[in-house]
């Protein structure tokens, strides 16, 4: 008789844990249980860096091609400040839509006989007493961390940024931060394409420019059209577009404690990864990665196997996430970044992870570093 399987969520997390464990282990028994409809998302376009998907080709180089087959890349990134336009040259990404992506990865789970059941909610884990794993998939608000939010040891604390998420017709060719100063402070957006006409265009700010610009009280079409606005010579005339698109603050999301008896985390139910460093998805995808494994390796011990995955995990995980913590607070003090010189400020931005230095940015973007010094 084959292992147990429940998996809460069909995120881009859930779906390939369901597609490698069953891929890896034919015989086990797997449930994918997605509270929403199997055509839902939330956001638009997903970017990732251009060695993200490293791990993909090494692990499991069908499923990367066949995403990497549906994705935009580009070579540069784009820092605009003061409507000066630095270009970095060397830094790539690739894009695909959130919701094309979850379709390719539904393809690769129905391929090994695993049918997601969606517009299915849970909301008492006890259901699945007799199971043998409880995989946590999903997302921010899981339900198998809350409720079991002690044993995990969750802690989540709040980014002091508001941001907002959108989508545009108008199509970049690169993964583009644009800052403006406007009469109530500082803005910036982080656009980049996602399709052959579409991109996404994620606006962010601070608390004192939010609240002086009296955002909490505009509708969706109010918020909309003062974004635009901001932005107006980078829409070109185009429009933005809602999709459940609403002022928040980012959730900062972690725990003690990786797994409670047979229930395990992965991806956002576990941990957050800022958005500005484009890696939410590909930790979410590397953290399935490492529990299957765990899993293999202990084949006879679940319990075993989950102390495995999160003693080698961890690590590598936290040094990525402190990165993004990192990131993430540079953007809470982009108001006294915004006072240097756009030579100085995309070189602070570039550099704002603490994990890259002049010598190895020289390397790899040269023209850039050259322009630099020669304005610094």
């Amino acid at each position: 008789m084959g292992v147990r399987v429940v998996i809460i969520g069909a995120g881009p997390a859930g779906l390939y844990c369901a597609y490698l464990l069953k891929r890896r282990r034919p015989s086990a028994e797997i449930r994918v249980l997605e509270q929403n409809p199997a055509n839902a998302t939330f956001g638009f376009g997903v970017v990732f860096s251009d060695r993200a998907l490293d791990f993909l080709a090494k692990d499991d180089p069908e499923t990367h091609d066949y995403v990497s087959a549906h994705m935009v890349t580009w070579n540069d990134l784009t820092v605009v400040h003061r409507d000066t336009v630095v270009p970095i040259d060397g830094v790539g990404f690739s894009g695909i839509g959130r919701l094309e992506l979850l379709e390719l990865l539904q393809d690769r789970v129905r391929s090994v006989g695993v049918e997601p059941e969606f517009e299915t909610s849970v909301s008492d884990l006890r259901d699945f007493s007799g199971v043998d794993l409880v995989v946590g998939a999903d997302g921010v608000n899981s339900v198998v961390r809350n409720e079991f939010a002690e044993g995990f040891g969750t802690d989540i604390v709040y980014a002091s940024n508001r941001f907002v998420w959108y989508g545009t017709t108008k199509r970049f060719e690169s993964l583009t931060q644009t800052f403006r100063q406007t009469e109530y402070g500082p803005f910036t957006a982080h656009h980049y394409p996602y399709s052959a006409d579409m991109s996404t265009f994620l606006v962010e700010t601070d608390t004192t420019t939010w609240d002086k610009a009296g955002l909490a009280d505009l509708n969706d079409a109010e918020n909309r059209a003062h974004c635009e606005g901001i932005f107006a010579p980078e829409l070109d005339g185009h429009a933005l577009v809602s999709n459940k698109s609403v002022w928040r603050n980012f959730p900062v999301i972690s725990n003690k404690r990786w797994s409670v008896d047979n229930k395990v985390l992965v991806g956002d139910a576990l941990h957050t990864c800022h958005f500005s460093i484009g890696s939410g998805t590909r930790l979410a995808m590397e953290d399935v990665v490492a529990l299957v494994k765990a899993l293999e390796e202990h084949p006879g011990s679940i319990p075993d196997a989950l102390r495995n995955y999160e003693a080698k995990r961890r690590p590598v995980l936290e040094t990525l996430i402190s990165a993004a913590n990192a990131s993430m607070r540079w953007y809470e003090n982009m108001a006294a970044h915004m006072r240097l010189q756009p030579y100085d400020f995309a070189h602070s931005y570039i550099t704002r992870s603490g994990r890259i230095s002049d010598d190895r940015l020289a390397e790899i973007a040269p023209n850039f570093m050259r322009a630099y010094r020669t304005h610094a």
